[in-house]
């Protein structure tokens, strides 16, 4: 597993996310360091969601459920979350097996229309 990004915190302003970029094979003994990178990322940016690339996981299997769950979990701690951007259906199959949900970059937050749709009024129906 590599955490793609130049030595330091990227600038991060209120239009650009915070990301964590996951590429390569799932490794246990990698995990500690991403989630430490990915506190620092969420300490340093002050945003409350950290955007995680999973792109470049590959072959997606239970190391990759372990990771995201535990990335969750150390966001959670810190008062954020992360947000999936490009998951394999493969991985989102199987984070819905293991009972996982994610917010996924680009769907509709829990409650909300989707992007691009909006709520048509007909006519003659009575006002609320």
């Amino acid at each position: 597993m590599i955490c793609d990004h130049p030595g330091g915190l990227p600038v991060v302003n209120a239009k650009t996310p915070a990301v964590l970029v996951l590429s390569g094979a799932v490794s246990r003994d990698q995990v500690p360091g991403l989630c430490d990178d990915l506190r620092a990322l969420l300490a340093a940016a002050g945003v409350r969601v950290v955007v995680c690339d999973v792109g470049g996981l590959g072959a997606s299997g239970l190391g990759a459920v372990d990771l995201l769950a535990r990335l969750e979990l150390t966001a959670r701690r810190a008062g954020g979350r992360i947000r999936l951007r490009d998951p394999a259906p493969a991985l989102l199959a199987l984070l819905d097996v293991v009972g996982l949900r994610f917010q996924v970059e680009g769907q509709a937050e829990e409650g909300e229309p989707p992007l691009g749709v909006e709520e048509a009024v007909e006519t003659g129906d009575p006002a609320l």
